[in-house]
């Protein structure tokens, strides 16, 4: 017996002037059926669901719902049809609170408060203004209106990148009910294990067209990489680590060090230092301060106790233009805060030259246009669409927002989560970026939401807990485990601990 589809997406093609940002993407999703949909960054992944759900109209293609042909013009459309999509970035108003927001939406706000409750977050204060909601908080208030809602497909554009593990579970525990339930949910994630865990099937799409459609069974991870990227590759896994291993030590003078530092309820009593040629990580549950920590390294907020210094030097932000003045800069985890969407790439990349901060003065266009071409050069970031970087994938504009720090030649990069949301291919081009900074004697404070990327690429692991530094690993034990119980407040295995350092070590002779 033949199942209908409940949505049939066949022929979608979208074009941006000159740049063909899908070609031929075709989608098939069953009742009940958790499909993920796949592809490098700028395959057309946000694109499609963008179509399915009305922000945006294609160009060509037809969409059926049950049967049933449906012209999405719009998302009241698209919620009529019953497809409700939760993107990639936050969808709250940020000068709004919470309930305003609910209203503009005409999301009911009982079911609402139930799905927040259900999602981990018990403590909601709707009149809380949507810009001082945590990102990850946000990611959940934007899932938890869709759900309100009822939809008949719910589409999750990489839901659980930007949340920590424990909120993330808490989607997954949801997605699998909806399943149960008859309806079908859409799930885009770089994480293979989630897909795994979670997918029935998966939709690959590579350079805006569909490439294949797969069962997710055991070992298909390399049959899905190998239809993303057009040929087989190594797992990226393997390369990262050896160019973690290959990169030189730090060489052991501090380029900042953070003495007691405090803010608030969130940072209690902060300590540690970043080395020059470092990218030490930062481990954190979500809400566990690391927000604040970055925030104040950056001077977007300033501390209520403790000290920073730079080179040996006490120092005190009273704006990010101090931080970057000392040679600090912030790569945000939400891209949207740091570029201007409707300017282009190199608009965006020569930022620091034109601000030129408080120093006026002539400046130099051939050397900044040098700069900036360099590090479009050494990022291979995408230029086709540059007149305005909002056309360019998640992974073109995340390279923008680090090419930018490249060419102003900051000596401190804070990287909060800089890889969510981006695939394979980019997040190994970032890493070994990021090491190629560190050869260089550049300090990269790292935090990632997910443990794996910590060995990987970082020399050390400094795990917070209620807003204190609970522990600081080196590289050679911050296995994923050991990281889960430091981030929970548990005390390592010291035992197992000299067992591996003392294995590391006898490898590193053998070799």
């Amino acid at each position: 017996m033949t199942i209908e589809p409940l949505l049939d997406a066949t022929g979608v093609a979208k074009n941006y002037g000159a740049v063909a940002a899908l070609k031929n993407a075709s989608l098939s999703v069953l009742p009940g059926e958790v499909h993920a949909l796949m592809g490098a960054n700028g395959a057309g992944k946000s694109t499609l669901v963008k179509i399915l759900t009305g922000a945006i109209t294609a160009n060509a293609g037809r969409i059926m719902v049950r049967g049933k042909a449906h012209e999405v013009r719009s998302p009241a459309d698209a919620r009529r049809a019953g497809l409700v999509s939760v993107y990639q970035e936050p969808s709250l108003i940020p000068d709004l609170d919470v309930f305003s927001n609910l209203r503009l939406t005409q999301t009911p706000v009982e079911p609402f408060r139930e799905w927040v409750r259900e999602l981990g977050v018990p403590d909601l204060d709707l009149r809380e203004t949507a810009r001082d909601v945590p990102l990850a908080i946000q990611r959940v208030l934007d899932l938890a209106r869709a759900l309100a809602i009822e939809p008949d497909i719910l589409l999750l554009d990489e839901m659980t990148a930007a949340l920590p593990a424990n909120l993330a579970e808490r989607v997954l525990d949801v997605v699998r009910r909806q399943s149960k339930t008859g309806r079908s949910v859409i799930f885009i994630s770089h994480r293979f294990v989630e897909i795994s865990a979670l997918c029935d099937r998966a939709t690959v799409l590579r350079d805006g067209e569909t490439v294949g459609v797969v069962d997710i069974e055991p070992g298909v991870e390399e049959r899905i990489v190998e239809l993303m990227l057009g040929a087989k590759v190594e797992k990226a896994r393997k390369t990262l680590r050896a160019v973690n291993e290959s990169s030189p030590p730090p060489d052991g003078t501090t380029r900042i060090a953070v003495r007691n530092l405090r803010f608030g309820t969130k940072l209690q009593d902060v300590s540690f230092e970043l080395k020059n040629g470092e990218v030490a990580g930062v481990v954190a549950l979500e809400g566990q301060g690391q927000d604040e920590l970055f925030a104040a390294l950056a001077g977007s907020i300033k501390p209520s106790g403790g000290a920073i210094e730079v080179d040996g030097q006490a120092v005190k932000f009273s704006h990010p233009v101090d931080a970057v003045q000392a040679g600090i800069a912030y790569v945000p985890g939400d891209r949207s805060e740091a570029l201007a969407m409707k300017q282009s790439v190199r608009e965006n990349i020569a930022l620091p030259f034109s601000a030129a901060f408080r120093n006026w003065g002539p400046i130099s266009r051939r050397r900044e246009g040098a700069k900036v071409q360099s590090a479009i050069e050494r990022l291979q970031i995408d230029t086709r669409a540059q007149r305005e970087v909002q056309r360019l994938s998640g992974g073109n504009q995340q390279k923008v927002t680090i090419a930018r720090w490249i060419a102003a030649d900051a000596r401190t990069i804070l990287c909060f989560d800089p890889t969510r949301g981006i695939d394979v291919r980019t997040k190994q081009e970032i890493y070994k970026l990021l090491r190629q900074l560190a050869d260089q004697g550049k300090s990269i404070l790292f935090y990632t939401s997910e443990l794996e990327e910590i060995e990987l690429v970082c020399d050390r692991a400094i795990v917070i807990f209620g807003g204190r530094v609970v522990d600081i690993l080196p590289v050679e034990i911050a296995d994923e485990p050991a990281l889960t119980r430091a981030a929970y407040g548990l005390p390592r295995d010291a035992k197992a601990d000299v067992g591996i350092l003392a294995n590391v070590q006898s490898d590193k002779v053998a070799t």
